[in-house]
């Protein structure tokens, strides 16, 4: 074996040993450097935020630990496994430190997934680019079951688990709204913020589509915890 060789397997052997001592607690490190910790929202992300993230969808315990440790009030919603869109674990999400234009439906993990938005993305933006928070998010929705685009056949929306949430705009500490459908295609201070929104929400939801995306999404953001991943 080249020497090469050997040190490339002798450098996956220590980090596959390194691992395996972190998972059965041999070796102990730092909540958030650990992949196999819960999810705490109110840390700051890291390289292992999305990891943590994807773990929470077939996790309810987990998920549950996670929403907890993140300032929503939410409403745990009766489980409706028989319907055409059944709802598994959902819960009314009632706000945070961003107050809604009406409550909505998610699904754990997009109730986490917006939590982190709320703080380490839509917050730190609108301080950095207006100098104070935003109060309101307005949106349009979250659960509708119905399939992609309301086509009459295909594949089910996002929408219809409760795992999708449509962004419309923001209104400020001072009154100021901000709108997709009206800023967005502007050259100016409040374009700026929403393009920056836009990029910081692909942290915390594997899919956002913004106007760039295509003209059904001309004023709004869709964003979801679904299995792909997407971000324009």
């Amino acid at each position: 074996m080249s020497r090469g060789r050997w040190l490339a397997l002798s450098a996956l052997l220590l980090i596959g040993g390194a691992l395996l001592g972190v998972w059965r607690g041999w070796i102990e490190v730092a909540p958030e450097w650990n992949p196999w910790a819960p999810l705490d929202v109110k840390a700051p992300p890291n390289w292992l935020t999305g990891y943590k993230l994807t773990r929470l969808r077939g996790d309810a315990a987990l998920c549950e630990q996670a929403l907890r440790s993140s300032s929503l009030r939410v409403t745990p919603q009766a489980d409706s496994p028989d319907a055409k869109c059944p709802l598994i674990a959902a819960v009314r999400v009632q706000g945070g430190e961003v107050a809604l234009s009406s409550s909505f439906l998610a699904s754990c993990p997009l109730a986490v997934a917006y939590a982190m938005f709320e703080r380490h993305t839509l917050q730190p933006a609108a301080r950095e680019v207006y100098g104070q928070p935003v109060t309101r998010l307005e949106h349009l929705g979250s659960f509708a079951c119905r399939n992609v685009y309301n086509r009459e056949s295909g594949a089910l929306s996002r929408h219809a688990s409760a795992d999708a949430l449509d962004i419309s705009g923001f209104r400020l500490a001072d009154g100021r709204s901000i709108s997709v459908l009206k800023d967005w295609p502007k050259q100016n201070q409040d374009a700026q913020f929403l393009r920056q929104v836009r990029d910081g929400a692909c942290e915390a939801f594997s899919v956002v589509l913004s106007p760039d995306y295509n003209a059904a999404h001309r004023n709004h953001f869709h964003v979801d915890v679904g299995r792909w991943s997407v971000c324009r």
